[in-house]
């Protein structure tokens, strides 16, 4: 600590003091004034560099190639991802995949037919795409079954939430992978290793518990959708719709077993290299797609125009805040916040792993935004992916993932989907939801800093 001491200076100071005020100013207007995160972003991100005092034109220099650099590497990654999850909502085979589960599935075993449901479903889903699919999946099943709400609910929301927080092709992954330079076969193949058994504990197991704490709370009857049953309707099958689902994960991991066990020069590592792409394996499976579950469902050209159309529209402010978040994040290195970060970490023998995780979750406490925290704290411990090897960089990803799922409360705006969805109190909420947010925060960096110790 004395050679800390030693080495700071006022412009340390000075810096770390404009990236508190910076975050502070991103709070308050998300927070109290209920801007816009991406508004907010490029206002907090203004105040960083003015205060750190870097010229104008650096500044706005700075801000622009971090938007046009991380909109670049992750904004069409999320457009594909978004083609392939409407593919599967508008074709019934999210549909399939349920039923399918569900009528070989007991009813002591409903719980974790459930968690492996919001899993699936969650692979190519946005969290709030998810959530809308599910709930009233989850309604139908607690009148069918009669079971607990929450017994039903919370592995559905576990399920969805860790796939969200830990595995490409979502943003936060994407968008930290991409800022700190981790391969996301790697990221990819860690972040499904780690989110299994944080889905088992923080879903099924959780869930009883949660049952237990609100054992009065009913699934709305408003909200409880009528059978839908139509003779003779198209859909996909069920072995169609899983492995297109999947196709880009198992590219994706091909090309990561390929890069760690095989030559540049070997043949086949080319390929996979090709193919298991994020980009290119997402946009085979949205091509795929097209005929295992658009064709499939009746489907002609028109209608499969007409829903990759539709895919586009509700992403529009992800990929503002994504940007956004990436000319934060550069803002932040270019200011040369990152290496002060970096020099007081390894003066306080502050793991990596851990502090990404930590950063995040301040920040996530903060803002309320999942994807919010994942940017910002990879822009700040950028500096650290520098000294680590592609596995640890990896861990880091899935560590400032964790942190971005810490205890979601009423800043968040999926803390209200889940409150009003499932017809709760704010109380009911912060004892199911936000208790269960945490619980998959923690399990995930439990798992993560022992994986980094060992590999």
């Amino acid at each position: 600590m004395s050679t800390l001491a030693a080495a700071w200076t006022g412009h340390d100071s000075r810096l770390i003091g404009a990236t508190l005020i910076a975050i502070a100013v991103i709070v308050i207007l998300i927070g109290k004034v209920r801007l816009h995160a991406f508004l907010a972003l490029i206002l907090g991100s203004g105040v960083l560099g003015l205060l750190a005092g870097m010229p104008v034109d650096k500044l706005l220099k700075s801000f622009t190639s971090g938007v046009g650099s991380t909109v670049a590497s992750v904004g069409v990654l999320i457009a594909l991802g978004a083609m392939l999850g409407k593919l599967l909502a508008d074709s019934g085979g999210a549909e399939q995949i349920v039923d399918t589960i569900l009528s070989r599935t007991g009813k002591r075993a409903l719980p974790w037919s459930m968690a492996l449901v919001a899993a699936l479903i969650g692979l190519p889903m946005f969290f709030e795409i998810g959530l809308v699919l599910l709930i009233p999946i989850v309604l139908l099943v607690v009148k069918r079954t009669g079971k607990p709400l929450m017994l039903i609910g919370i592995p559905a929301l576990a399920g969805l939430s860790v796939l969200h927080g830990l595995v490409p092709p979502h943003p936060g992954p994407l968008a930290a992978a991409g800022a700190l330079g981790a391969n996301i076969g790697i990221v990819l193949a860690f972040g499904l290793l780690v989110a299994i058994p944080t889905v088992i504990v923080a879903g099924p197991l959780f869930g009883r518990l949660a049952a237990r704490w609100l054992p009065d709370v009913a699934a709305p009857e408003r909200l409880v959708p009528e059978q839908n049953e139509q003779a003779g309707a198209r859909r996909p099958s069920f072995a169609a719709t899983l492995a297109t689902v999947l196709l880009p994960v198992v590219l994706m991991l091909a090309k990561a077993i390929a890069d760690i066990t095989s030559g540049s020069a070997n043949q086949t590592r080319r390929v996979l290299d090709f193919i298991g792409d994020p980009l290119v394996a997402l946009l085979l499976a949205v091509l795929v797609g097209m005929v295992t579950l658009g064709r499939a469902a009746g489907f002609d050209r028109t209608r499969l125009a007409s829903t990759a159309n539709a895919s586009l529209g509700p992403i529009a402010g992800i990929l503002l805040i994504v940007g956004a978040g990436g000319g934060f994040k550069q803002t932040l290195v270019d200011a040369g916040v990152g290496n002060v970060i970096t020099q007081l970490a390894t003066g306080a023998a502050i793991p990596a792993l851990l502090l990404g995780w930590l950063v995040a979750v301040a920040i996530r406490l903060a803002t309320g935004s999942a994807t919010v925290a994942t940017v910002s704290a990879a822009g700040i411990v950028a500096p650290l992916a520098a000294t680590l090897d592609p596995t640890h960089d990896a861990l880091l990803v899935l560590a400032i993932g964790a942190g971005s799922l810490f205890f979601s409360h009423v800043n968040d705006a999926g803390f209200w989907l889940v409150k009003e969805y499932f017809g709760l109190s704010v109380g009911q909420t912060i004892k199911s939801w936000s208790l269960m947010e945490t619980v998959i925060s923690v399990v995930a960096i439990a798992l993560i800093l022992p994986l980094g110790a060992l590999l």
